[in-house]
């Protein structure tokens, strides 16, 4: 096991009509900025509950943020807080839009290019806090500090880091809305959460295999239930809780981590406009395939314990748990090729040049690079 420093400051608040506890966690003389997306909160009921909770307090309002939040579109809301001199972040929605908040409360407060709060990790400045009422489970941004912020000008993604909320608020009631598809990927992001976290090296933690196990099982028993037109409460409470344990720190403490799959789908999202959590489904079967070498041992673990696979040759297995780990996508109604949402190889061509241009070497071994990348995309067809 690696050496860690492990601390997570966000508190969850958990449950049932908690929408409401807002009115006892927000600082009383604070003057908020609300932050939200399309407008999808003003039609489940979500919007009401957040305004009724903040009778008395002084606020302002910032919709809009789009699905893969863009730089252009936060800086507006950069400006309009620095104008209103807003001293407190409320993020009322789904990762993107928890995301983008991040965003907002580094760059309040920076005197330089806004820019270099998400590409330079030197770049800092106070933070104006930030707390979340999520709508969406499938990011984990509710309970940790990263985010993925998209330049629209030039069609690329970052991740960025540095920022927790303070509190989050979890009503798994607010999910019953969702279309099924936007459920689907939210349980194949936080499947995959898992896996770039667990498919890595073997023999590191027995407690954080057993954990990250756990997540998937959970994940693989409830989608079904969740996925269908009159989920219970029960289920949608364990997949909303899955998804935050998916990606806040407490499945990778000590372990080595991968994540070229997310790296990889942000530039076919940035190119394309697919889903995040498509193109996560289409990449991670590929990995699997041509990282076997790297990856096989955890890759037998894992379809041992998870789909119960334990005959046929070493490489039988490995076909089958891939085989399996698709399946499971396909089940949510999502496609796993690369040709099923018309992606040509003019896109494969860019993602290759863009790894190329900027010498990223991917994955728990550093062996991913480029051609790797290509490799992976042709299989992905």
């Amino acid at each position: 096991m690696k050496n860690f420093t492990f601390q997570n400051p966000v508190k969850i608040v958990f449950g049932k009509d908690t929408i409401a506890q807002l009115a006892n966690e927000l600082p009383k003389d604070a003057k908020i900025m609300i932050t939200y997306g399309g407008g999808s909160i003003m039609r489940n009921g979500v919007y009401d509950q957040v305004i009724a909770a903040l009778k008395g307090f002084t606020y302002i309002e910032f919709g809009g943020i789009e699905p893969n939040p863009h730089f252009e579109t936060l800086m507006k809301a950069v400006e309009m807080a620095r104008a209103e001199k807003v001293d407190f972040l409320l993020a009322v929605g789904g990762g993107s839009v928890i995301d983008g908040t991040k965003f907002i409360s580094k760059a309040i407060r920076y005197a330089g290019d806004c820019w270099d709060v998400v590409v330079d990790p030197k770049a800092v400045s106070e933070l104006v806090p930030l707390a979340s009422v999520l709508t969406l489970a499938a990011t984990g941004s509710e309970m940790n500090n990263g985010a993925v912020i998209t330049r629209a000008a030039t069609q690329e993604k970052y991740a960025m880091y540095g920022a927790y909320p303070e509190f989050s608020i979890l009503d798994p009631q607010v999910l019953y809305s969702l279309p099924k598809f936007q459920i689907a990927c939210g349980i194949t992001d936080s499947y995959i959460h898992v896996l770039e976290q667990y498919l890595t090296k073997p023999d590191q933690s027995p407690l954080m295999d057993r954990w990250a196990e756990g997540v998937l099982q959970t994940l693989i028993e409830e989608a079904p239930k969740v996925m269908k037109e009159d989920p219970d409460y029960n289920s949608m409470a364990n997949f909303m809780l899955s998804a935050t344990m998916a990606l806040n720190g407490f499945i990778s403490m000590g372990v080595e981590q991968d994540w070229t799959t997310h790296m990889i789908g942000h530039e076919l999202t940035a190119l394309t406009g697919l889903t995040h959590g498509v193109t996560l489904a289409i990449v991670m079967p590929r990995i699997m395939d041509v990282l076997r070498k790297e990856k096989g041992d955890k890759i037998v673990q894992y379809g041992e314990r998870i789909f119960h696979i334990t005959s046929g040759t070493y490489d039988e297995r490995i076909d089958e748990t891939i085989r399996r780990t698709e399946e499971f996508f396909n089940s949510l109604g999502i496609k796993t090729r690369l040709s099923d949402y018309e992606v040509k190889e003019d896109v494969i061509d860019e993602i290759e040049r863009r790894m190329a241009e900027r010498g990223w070497k991917l994955g728990e071994n550093r062996s991913v690079d480029a051609p790797v990348v290509r490799e992976i995309l042709e299989k992905s067809k």
